[in-house]
């Protein structure tokens, strides 16, 4: 009976254990060495897959909550007026135009599918195109939610050069988790991008394609042609 009590005690023991940890492979384990928890979080979200042993990753809609937080600790709109260094009433031709979504691009770290079936990516973009009487300026917000990295750029095109605002849907390859490799494989994934194109130069924001996005590339269009036209 003793031996009997202590071997269910044991195996109580072993669920408890394997219930609050986080079935990490030894990949893993070497990645989030150094990261805030925050970031051990997203990556144990993109790599490891949820058990009845083992401490759940979080899910889609609460990483989707932690990419909104980051996005409500900032004034995009603000901070890129600030950057490009103009006044909102010199960039007032039509109303400035945002885009957002994950990005997907060579270099990213990690990418998955949701049990919604929509893809997300370790880094996240946000762009802001403003219109002056001459020229349109870009601003981009890129972070990475695995670690402490940000990217800001700025761009600025005369109109005379722009040749083209459009949506682009491409085929690339990304870096799936791989349970049974224990690490990432590139597997190939269908993006949806904005593009400017001006003088064989392309610029890209990543996006999410709704009604608003469609019907500010539409008033891009036709102020554009007002441009060339003129």
């Amino acid at each position: 009976m003793g031996f009997l009590l202590f071997l269910v005690a044991a195996v109580a023991l072993w669920v408890w254990y394997k219930k609050t940890h986080y079935n990490d492979s030894i990949w893993v384990k070497d990645l989030i060495k150094g990261r805030t928890k925050e970031q051990q979080a997203v990556i144990r979200y993109f790599c490891n897959e949820p058990s009845c042993l083992s401490k759940a990753p979080i899910t889609d809609a609460e990483y989707d909550e932690m990419i909104r937080a980051e996005l409500n600790k900032h004034d995009f709109k603000t901070k890129a007026m600030n950057k490009i260094g103009l006044d909102e009433s010199e960039v007032s031709e039509i109303e400035p135009v945002h885009f957002e979504g994950f990005l997907f691009d060579d270099d990213i770290d990690f990418v998955k599918e949701g049990k919604d079936k929509l893809y997300r990516s370790s880094e996240y973009q946000v762009s802001w195109i403003f219109f002056s009487s001459k020229q349109v300026y870009v601003y981009q917000y890129t972070f990475d939610m695995s670690e402490t990295a940000i990217q800001e750029t700025t761009e600025e095109y005369f109109y005379k050069d722009v040749t083209n605002f459009a949506t682009s849907t491409d085929t690339t390859e990304m870096p799936f988790y791989d349970k049974k490799e224990g690490r990432t494989i590139r597997k190939k994934l269908k993006r949806n991008r904005f593009i400017l194109s001006a003088m064989g130069d392309k610029y890209y924001c990543s996006l999410e394609q709704n009604d608003y996005t469609e019907r500010a590339i539409q008033g891009m269009k036709a102020m554009l042609r007002e441009k060339k036209n003129a």
